[in-house]
């Protein structure tokens, strides 16, 4: 490889590195082109670029950015190495798990993990990268814990209304009695007139005593 070509990787790992906040470095060694060539296809299907590069010319680009940021990760750089670049943090070691378990073989080994300034180095951090948390599914879980208490409360006001509810439907309702009613409404009864009695008609009138001599059918009248 010409001094060109050397420069001109560095600077293709370099504008990788400064995009992702996330990378893996792997060691390919004793796969086959086959097997390689697989891997690369199943990090493509999960966007996860794959860079296979010399160890010397990856601690170039990584010292050119930042030196002191990425130290954590030079005592990896040996072997044959394939470097894996993610947004996802955890979506290469899921890659390298389940390639490990499709092929019965412990290859790829991870030497180390970027993620997100934190560096984790050797082959068994491999299962504690598997279960770290995306940022959305963090924002998730906080989402989740603030709408709990909101959802307890909703729920005890909606058992409450309808225990309500069922009371209201379980109890009688209560009925003002017929009597009572009808009395209260019932205008107050007038007193009676007293009739007048009614009046004889003179024809029918009792007739006078007749006077003394016309009792007694005799003259009064006293003799010469």
């Amino acid at each position: 490889m010409t001094k060109q070509e050397k420069n001109e990787v560095i600077e293709v790992l370099k504008g990788k590195f400064a995009q992702y906040n996330n990378f893996y470095i792997t060691d390919t060694e004793s796969l086959t082109v086959a097997q390689v060539g697989k891997l690369r296809n199943h990090c493509f299907d999960k966007q996860v670029e794959m860079k296979v590069a010399k160890n010397t010319l990856i601690k170039k680009a990584l010292e050119s950015l930042d030196a002191e940021k990425y130290s954590g990760v030079f005592d990896s750089l040996h072997q044959v190495t394939a470097l894996m670049f993610s947004e996802n943090p955890k979506e290469p070691a899921m890659i390298i798990s389940s390639f490990r378990k499709e092929n019965n073989n412990e290859r790829p080994l991870l030497k180390a993990a970027f993620i997100n300034g934190d560096v984790f180095v050797g082959n068994d951090q491999l299962k504690a990268l598997t279960q770290i948390k995306t940022k959305n599914e963090l924002i998730g879980e906080v989402i989740g814990l603030l709408q709990s208490p909101i959802q307890r409360v909703l729920g005890a006001l909606q058992n409450k209304d309808a225990e309500k509810a069922a009371a209201e439907v379980e109890a009688p309702v209560a009925e003002a009695p017929v009597a009572e009613t009808l009395v209260a409404e019932a205008p107050a009864a007038e007193e009676p007139v007293a009739a007048a009695a009614p009046e004889i008609p003179a024809a029918e009138a009792a007739p006078e005593a007749p006077a003394a001599e016309e009792a007694t059918g005799e003259d009064v009248t006293p003799q010469a």
